[in-house]
């Protein structure tokens, strides 16, 4: 197959499930077929584990910031590079079944600006090698001898960034010690963070160069089957509060009206508790118009066991991803019981 035909048609693998609801939001509900599936009580190898897993059909490294310029303005930083593989397996050329595709986004109070890449593996234009750790597609890079310090760029039309993370903290599992359940069908993934960065570097906007200070969450997650075949969007919430501690929760929408939740407590320094399915509650608040969407852009957020009961609002409403898959993700502001800053992000409301 031509480079250009190749190209097109792992677009169309990636976009054409968006139209089948029977599969799931993006067609991640469909059988898993001969793609490995996470099972119960995973052992994780590292950094093995930082690195791809061909043989799981999806996969992301995914990269949120919450920052300031020296003028106290907040800035959201996005970087994602998601794996979907054709075929469990991996090879060189372009004969490999690895699709890979990259996300990259700054949001400031008025503005909101996006790039896509898009990417055949096996022909060293995108990858993950785990030791060194390195993360690319084309120029976009996440790179550093461990992944507990590691420097990041990408570049759009009108943005770029140039930042150093380094972790404060240990890594966080999620579910029972990594194993996240989705549905109560038990439809799962493997799924760690590190929530701990601390961010310094520079944003290049229109109007010229941002110095930013910071704090940076990565996920990573991969999986086969990840949702259910009714599920037809997530909420995904991603909290730090100014005493410390931090809340990963989401909410699977179910067509029948009703939701799948999970998440995780984090203390300060980085012990977890998991908040099975009901313990976690987010109710929209205020739905914003977002380019003829109609998008829950101001939330209700509770944990009860954990005294929290909050407002979480979006910095900038209209922080739509216009992607391949589309989606809305950008940085929020907490108040109520706990105060504190964020990322949210919600599918399937297009």
């Amino acid at each position: 197959m031509h480079a250009k035909a190749a190209l097109l048609a792992m677009l169309l693998a990636l976009c054409m499930p968006v139209a089948a609801p029977a599969q799931g939001f993006a067609g991640m509900g469909s059988e898993a077929g001969g793609f490995a599936v996470p099972a119960p009580a995973p052992e994780f190898d590292f950094p093995a584990d930082h690195g791809p897993h061909p043989d799981y059909r999806i996969e992301w490294w995914y990269l949120t910031a919450n920052m300031t310029g020296p003028d106290g303005t907040p800035y959201g930083l996005q970087w994602t590079l998601f794996r979907s593989a054709l075929a469990p397996f991996a090879t060189t050329g372009w004969d490999s079944p690895q699709v890979w595709l990259g996300h990259a986004a700054v949001t400031t109070p008025k503005a909101h600006y996006t790039s896509e890449r898009l990417a055949r593996g096996g022909t060293g234009q995108a990858d993950v090698t785990p030791a060194p750790f390195e993360a690319w597609i084309d120029e976009w890079h996440m790179r550093g001898d461990t992944l507990d310090a590691v420097r990041l760029h990408a570049a759009g039309a009108q943005f770029s960034y140039d930042v150093s993370l380094t972790a404060q903290g240990p890594l966080v599992f999620h579910g029972q010690d990594g194993y996240s359940v989705k549905s109560q069908q038990g439809q799962a993934s493997y799924y760690y963070s590190q929530p701990f960065y601390a961010l310094e570097g520079t944003l290049t906007l229109p109007q010229g160069d941002v110095p930013v200070i910071g704090t940076a969450w990565l996920d990573r997650e991969w999986s086969s089957q990840p949702l259910a075949s009714d599920q037809t969007g997530w909420d995904w919430f991603s909290i730090s509060f100014e005493a410390g501690a931090k809340l990963m929760g989401f909410r699977l929408r179910q067509a029948d009206g009703s939701y799948y939740t999970s998440g995780t407590w984090i203390a300060a320094e980085g012990g977890t508790t998991t908040l099975p399915d009901g313990s976690f509650d987010a109710t929209p608040l205020d739905i914003t118009d977002v380019g003829g969407r109609a998008v829950p852009t101001r939330w209700q957020v509770r944990v009860p066991d954990r005294a929290v009961d909050i407002t979480v609002e979006a910095i900038n409403t209209q922080a739509w991803m216009d992607m391949a898959i589309p989606y809305w993700e950008g940085p929020v502001r907490v108040s109520g019981s706990h105060n504190g800053i964020g990322y949210l992000e919600m599918t399937g409301y297009d």
